[in-house]
């Protein structure tokens, strides 16, 4: 199913679920986001939320909406986003992922890091999904070089969505949320910047060796709301541009970024 023009390759900061529900920053981003992309014949979403030993896509027909969070409010619950699968799209996957040993499961569905974001892309969630899992056991240049092995499907109509946070320290953002100081640490800010500067750079190899400085473990003490970026821009092409339609800080330490390829 090939398309003359590539679809382009997007990552998106998703920050707290609550943005599914806000009027804010952040969900009015998401908005923008919409307005720049084509139409996609459909989404293959890389979250962080789905982040466990070995690399899956979602085969369901009908994936559900997981709500993999909690002390939320009750309407946040009730929010549904009912997309259709493409079990024929996870099959793709996996077969183009064989190098990872990648397999069909269908025991997941449509995880927050993935919904949250789409309901704002595609509110009518009329366009198929399949999520990619993060092998939580890869090296960094694993995860880059399986965004370049994805590549083949932005000349299929596939949306190729990467979703976590280019910052991502949880413990340091709720400390700031309890004693309402919303400063930016100079790591976040540098991480953020040098994160930046790599992705207009097309320079994977610096990315893939970020999270391993002093910054990169402050940023993220775990590495699953970065890995996403690498997907990302293992997937871009040379050529392409890149542009960043969100940018800024949530709780100080939280970076929103977003980026699009082509």
């Amino acid at each position: 199913m090939e398309t003359t023009m590539p679809m382009p390759v997007l990552f998106v900061g998703h920050g707290s679920p609550m943005n599914a529900i806000e009027d804010n920053e952040w969900s009015r981003g998401f908005l923008r986001i919409a307005a720049m992309l084509p139409k996609p014949r459909a989404v293959l979403s890389i979250s962080a939320h789905w982040f466990l030993p070995g690399t899956f896509t979602t085969g369901n027909e009908h994936p559900q909406t997981i709500h993999d969070f909690g002390g939320f409010p009750r309407p946040l619950y009730e929010m549904q986003y009912p997309a259709p699968g493409d079990p024929a799209l996870a099959r793709r996957v996996a077969a183009l992922l064989a190098s990872a040993n990648a397999a069909v499961r269908t025991d997941w569905g449509l995880d927050h890091g993935t919904w949250t974001v789409l309901k704002y892309l595609f509110p009518d969630a009329a366009c198929p999904v399949v999520q990619l899992s993060v092998d939580q056991r890869g090296a960094p240049s694993t995860h880059l070089a399986l965004g370049r092995a994805l590549a083949p499907l932005r000349h299929e109509g596939v949306l190729i969505l990467g979703s976590g946070n280019v910052t991502h320290n949880l413990r340091y953002a709720m400390t700031s949320l309890q004693t309402g100081d919303t400063s930016r640490p100079p790591w976040a800010e540098s991480f953020d910047r040098d994160v930046a500067s790599a992705l207009e750079q097309h320079d994977g190899d610096a990315l893939a060796r970020f999270v391993d400085t002093d910054a990169g473990r402050k940023s993220h003490p775990t590495p699953d709301h970065y890995y996403p970026v690498l997907y990302v821009a293992g997937a871009a092409s040379a050529s392409d541009g890149v542009r960043f339609p969100v940018e800024g800080f949530d709780l100080g330490s939280l970076s929103m970024r977003s980026a699009i390829y082509g």
